[in-house]
């Protein structure tokens, strides 16, 4: 497949490799993304405040498109209505991780569990370098929303330091004990292979996904990749 690549940070670099050597050609976008026409689909690692933008052009251009970019939470419904008003098509997730969206389900288990034993309060950790800017993480907040399902989550406590990749911790913690879940990233790698597969998936296909769903289908056999 041929990828328009939107933003080209670390994140970015990550994708445009793995991609490569899996054999798609990869095009960086320019700040006009006069390159994404003729693409089979556009991926977006950019910033918050780019992504309507950037959503809006592709389906202008009548390319798909996967958005990896946090942060733009606000306007969700809006770009959810630019996506279906034009016949678009986007995936989108807080993380493309396939370990994390495991992590989510066992997350999910968990509070559903300890829902049953008031005596425990959840709590919600992370951690990311110290140049990501949303904070909390994307993933946190997915995390705190799973939960809250259950049970009352409070604030989540936020890390910046270095160059950690991301930890997420999702606890639970009782009178006389703790029971603590963990998802630790080594490296982008595990984010920029689920977005190259969304980005496989979504080709050909209409619609506003969350990659949650897309995980869902693929790994259920329902609804195979393209």
């Amino acid at each position: 497949m041929k990828v328009a690549l939107i933003g080209h940070g670390s994140m970015g670099r990550v994708i445009e490799r793995l991609a490569r050597e899996r054999g798609h050609e990869v095009v960086v976008a320019s700040r006009e993304l006069s390159e994404i026409s003729g693409c089979d689909v556009a991926i977006d690692f950019s910033a918050a405040d780019a992504v309507r933008g950037n959503v809006e052009a592709c389906v202008a251009a009548g390319v798909p498109i996967v958005v990896g970019t946090t942060g733009w939470d606000s306007e969700r419904e809006e770009v959810e209505k630019i996506v279906a008003e034009n016949n678009g098509a986007m995936v989108y997730g807080a993380n493309f991780s396939l370990g994390v969206n495991i992590f989510y389900k066992v997350a999910d288990f968990a509070a559903a569990l300890f829902a049953k034993f008031p005596e425990y309060e959840a709590f919600i950790e992370e951690q990311h370098h110290s140049r990501k800017k949303d904070a909390p993480s994307g993933t946190a907040l997915k995390l705190k929303e799973i939960v809250s399902r259950y049970v009352e989550v409070g604030d989540v406590a936020a890390t910046r330091a270095g160059n950690i990749p991301g930890t997420h911790r999702v606890g639970f913690d009782g009178p006389a004990d703790q029971i603590a879940l963990s998802h630790t990233a080594r490296s982008r790698e595990g984010f920029a292979l689920g977005a190259i597969m969304a980005a496989a998936w979504i080709i050909g296909r209409k619609g506003f996904f969350e990659f949650g769903s897309v995980m869902d289908k693929v790994s259920s056999g329902a609804d195979l990749m393209p």
